[in-house]
């Protein structure tokens, strides 16, 4: 018989489900208190606040293959981990039943604040709740749990998401890191009209012979302070100069874009904007990109 438990783990009812795509449930952390919170869909309809507040929403197990989803891939990890939790040994012949019933039987109830799971470790690499930690690892396997609340908004069949507040710290620094980087390259490349221009072409295919240096500037400013990523991808780029050169003779009609492809007259020169980077920087090319500078020039007077 399954031990009772402070996992919030009431009730016997279970869905059936397919199988679900192969998740990583155990994640490793270095040592020390570590706070996850598992919560919930914001309930839908016009329930006043207060009821939602109060409602509760549990997420059950589900049965995959005909057996009940666990928290963990290996039995190893399971006699690791449950070793204590259950009322027979790993030993014992009725282990494997036991351990079914224990998973079929789980269920985590999530109020409107969530549920608080601690999956820190210790030195030794025990976790430091080792209910919570099962919790956890059952969570993110399960077929209703996504692992962020973008990744359940968009997913309509996901009614629960982790929130990781670590995580979330450092995926909002990696943010901080390429503003900062991006920062950097605006700042070198507004001493360089020519390569404004260049990212400009890229970024916006605007015909950048129609503005000055401050409107070139003003609408880098802008790119850079809403995309700061693509921008720092294009100002990172070993070929930005002849993209924008390709995205200048399309824009004046010299090279024509149909699809994917780059066509000039009857032939097609590149079935992709790389494709055409590699052509033009061939030099038995050259003649014919001069040809297209020549052209340019004489359509953008």
């Amino acid at each position: 018989m399954t031990k009772k438990s402070t996992a919030k783990a009431t009730g016997t009812e279970t869905d059936v489900l397919d199988a679900p795509e192969t998740k990583s449930p155990i994640r490793e952390v270095e040592y020390g208190s570590h706070e996850v919170f598992l919560r919930r869909r914001p309930l839908g309809g016009h329930l006043p606040k207060e009821v939602q507040a109060e409602a509760t929403t549990k997420l059950s197990s589900i049965f995959v293959n005909r057996q009940p989803l666990r928290g963990f891939d290996s039995s190893e990890d399971e006699k690791k981990y449950l070793n204590g939790m259950l009322d027979v040994d790993p030993e014992d012949r009725d282990w494997s039943k036991h351990v079914r019933r224990f998973w079929a039987e789980l269920r985590i109830t999530v109020g409107f604040a969530g549920v608080k799971l601690e999956i820190g470790k210790d030195k030794d690499g025990w976790p430091l709740n080792i209910m919570d930690f099962i919790t956890y690892n059952f969570a993110k396997r399960h077929l209703l749990v996504a692992n962020s609340e973008a990744e359940m908004m968009r997913n309509p069949t996901k009614r629960f998401y982790i929130m990781d507040p670590k995580k979330e710290t450092s995926k909002k620094n990696v943010n901080v890191q390429v503003a900062k980087q991006a920062d950097r390259e605006f700042i070198k490349a507004t001493e360089d009209i020519e390569r404004m221009k260049n990212l400009l072409q890229v970024l916006s295919n605007v015909k950048t012979e129609n503005y000055d240096k401050e409107s070139i500037e003003n609408m880098l400013f802008d790119i850079k302070q809403s995309q700061p990523k693509k921008f720092l991808d294009a100002a990172l780029d070993k070929d930005l100069d002849m993209r924008a050169e390709i995205s200048s003779f399309v824009s004046s009609g010299v090279l024509l874009k149909v699809g994917p492809s780059f066509v000039h007259g009857n032939d097609t020169l590149a079935n992709s904007e790389e494709e055409a980077i590699t052509f033009f920087k061939n030099a038995k090319n050259s003649g014919l990109l001069n040809i297209l500078r020549t052209k340019h020039r004489e359509m953008i007077r």
